[in-house]
Formats: C-alpha cells, structure tokens, sequence
C-alpha cells in the first residue's frame, strides 16, 4: 500500500526538472523569478544542481515554479 498523498514531481529528478525549465525559459527568466545567483551569474546546470542540493530553501521555489508551469513543460516534451 502506498502512503504518499499525490506528488507532481514524483519520479522526477532535481536534473530533469532544472534541465526542463531551462530549456523552457532560460536561465535569464530563472534568475528574475527566483533570485539566486547560480541562474544569473555564469549560470549552468551542473552549478545550479550543486546549489540546489544543498540549499533546500532555493529547491523549493524551483520545485514550486516546475509545478506551477508543469502542464506547458509536460506538452513540450511530448511533443519533442
């Protein structure tokens, strides 16, 4: 019996979901909407994903944008 309530990022990695809402906005959009430098100074993936695991306060403002764009990503996944 599972006892996890439904969870959107369920089965998704912190890389999939950095990767997709790069790919989706970019890291200009990233670093206005949440203010942190590893999206607005010298930005990448790898640098972000070393920020993000270790700064759980960040994860959840990129989790909470994932999830809040989730049926625009899901669509250009698909589609691709």
């Amino acid at each position: 019996m599972d006892h996890q309530p439904y969870n959107p990022l369920h089965g998704l990695t912190l890389k999939v979901i950095v990767t997709q809402l790069v790919e989706h906005f970019g890291f200009p959009y990233l670093g206005k909407e949440i203010k942190i430098r590893c999206f607005t100074d010298d930005p990448s993936i790898n640098s972000s994903l070393k920020f993000l695991r270790k700064t759980p306060w960040a994860r959840e403002k990129v989790e909470a944008l994932y999830i809040q764009h989730k049926s625009k990503l899901s669509d250009e996944n698909e589609s691709t």
